[in-house]
């Protein structure tokens, strides 16, 4: 099960760097998690200011 990145997301951009597998990239409006390359460590969850990547 793969983690997405909720409404609340800032696009402050903490995630995209800790992500070991390089599944997050910037969106239009937010940051989003390709969901076949996620591989549910939870990095991005631990980085975020606002609590933006929770689990799908």
């Amino acid at each position: 099960m793969a983690f997405i990145i909720n409404d609340e997301c800032i696009s402050c951009g903490a995630c995209e760097p800790e992500c070991p597998v390089d599944a997050i990239t910037e969106g239009d409006a937010i940051y989003v998690i390709n969901a076949d390359t996620c591989i549910d460590c939870g990095a991005c969850a631990g980085v975020c200011p606002v609590d933006a990547p929770q689990p799908e």
